[in-house]
């Protein structure tokens, strides 16, 4: 997939000591997929992954679906929903949607949707959104 230099990239980046270290894979021209086990290092409440950290996983995956289709943007705009705690030690899958685009004078909107689901499938969290591919001027 097609990125810009990430490798300080605090989810994905494979120079950055402290990152989560997702790899993402293509599942198809829309949908990008990750699995990861969040530990103790990432926990807010005693046992229960950091809210913004959920937060973090469901950008990136909305982030790689954008760049799985080439085109190079910024998160504009995100709407995240908590279902249920992420357990430290639980296995979860992150999935991104790539879902439309229009243009604007100020350049390209670019749709996107995530979620994250247990092993047994249950969904933990889910988000929205914008990103916004800059219009040279």
């Amino acid at each position: 997939m097609p990125q810009r230099e990430d490798k300080m990239c605090f989810a994905c980046g494979e120079e950055n000591p402290i990152s989560l270290g997702l790899k993402f894979k293509k599942i198809d021209k829309n949908t990008v997929e990750a699995e990861f086990v969040p530990g103790k290092l990432y926990q807010g409440y005693d046992g229960i992954m950091h809210g913004g950290l959920v937060s973090t996983l469901l950008d990136e995956a909305m982030a790689y679906a954008v760049g799985a289709r080439g085109v190079s943007a910024f998160t504009a705009e995100i709407k995240v929903r908590f279902k249920k705690a992420v357990k430290i030690g639980e296995k979860i899958k992150i999935t991104g949607f790539y879902r439309d685009c229009y243009s604007k004078s100020i350049g390209t909107i670019h749709f996107t949707e995530a979620e994250i689901k247990d092993e047994a499938g249950k969904v933990k969290a889910k988000a929205e959104a914008k990103f916004m591919e800059e219009k040279e001027i």
